[in-house]
């Protein structure tokens, strides 16, 4: 279990899925061949074949006053369209527990954006119906994306796969939720920034503690090999021009500081410092 300190916020990662290849659909430029050639991907990143290697997980992020939980992986028993993602068993709320953050403790929710693989453990199967997994939360979603994917589910006619309807609109109904602006100050520690272009309103999670500062990316960065290539987009990516255009920004604003920079799908060591290399940049661990 890896754990981070800034000033008197701590971070911790809970996984739920690590991957390696079986990446192609998400990053198609990043084939073997131009992996290989970012040798610092090695080895903690990808795998001397070239095959990424990736993590799904959450942070719990505990400050003087608050217990906080960032994105919330995929979820068990859920109907996906991606097989593997499909009707899932993992334990992934006892490791929570036994990290000490039993999931009645957790009183807010952070959701960079709401793609599958963020919102999952929103909600948990109870009796045959969706409830929310953190009952004394609240859950802080973006207005923007909140609104933009409540119009996407109006056209949907068969909810039986959708993330939507069993993570997001249940704990909607259940009240607990808060639609905030994507520079929102969740308290003293922690905010949003807007990091846009994966979708319409997707955020990062910004840490400030005693001078010390970490910045949790979402997916505006899927993969430390993006530094090397910040033209590489994901194919779900909302607008491609704008997600490669905030990752230069934020690249070239990370660049030599000594901000820790966190990867909602980093694999270990899941940290480092940006640092540039020739025109593109790398992750320093």
């Amino acid at each position: 279990m890896l754990k981070w300190r800034i000033g008197d916020v701590t971070i911790t990662r809970i996984v739920e899925m690590e991957t390696s290849g079986g990446t192609r659909f998400l990053l198609p430029q990043a084939t073997y061949e131009a992996v290989r050639e970012i040798d610092w991907l090695y080895p903690h990143f990808a795998e001397q074949s070239g095959k990424l290697k990736m993590s799904i997980h959450a942070l719990v992020v505990e400050t003087p006053g608050r217990r906080i939980i960032v994105d919330t992986c995929i979820g068990n028993d859920k109907s996906r369209e991606m097989g593997p993602w499909s009707h899932l068993q993992t334990t992934f709320l006892a490791d929570l527990e036994a990290a000490g953050f039993a999931r009645e403790t957790i009183d807010t929710v952070l959701c960079t954006h709401l793609h599958v693989d963020h919102v999952g453990w929103n909600t948990m199967l109870v009796d045959g119906a969706w409830v929310p997994t953190f009952p004394n939360a609240r859950y802080l979603i973006g207005r923007a994306e909140y609104e933009h994917w409540q119009a996407e589910e109006e056209g949907v006619e068969d909810v039986s796969k959708s993330y939507f309807h069993d993570s997001v609109k249940p704990v909607w109904d259940a009240g607990l939720v808060d639609l905030v602006e994507t520079d929102h100050q969740v308290c003293d520690d922690v905010s949003l920034e807007p990091t846009l272009g994966h979708t319409p309103g997707h955020v990062s999670i910004r840490i400030r503690s005693k001078g010390e500062d970490a910045l949790i990316t979402g997916d505006f960065t899927h993969h430390p090999c993006q530094l090397a290539r910040p033209d590489w987009a994901a194919e779900v990516d909302f607008d491609k021009q704008a997600s490669t255009a905030t990752r230069r920004r934020v690249y070239g604003a990370l660049e030599g500081t000594k901000t820790l920079v966190i990867g909602t799908h980093f694999a270990a060591p899941c940290a480092g410092h940006v640092v540039r290399d020739g025109e593109a940049w790398r992750l320093e661990v």
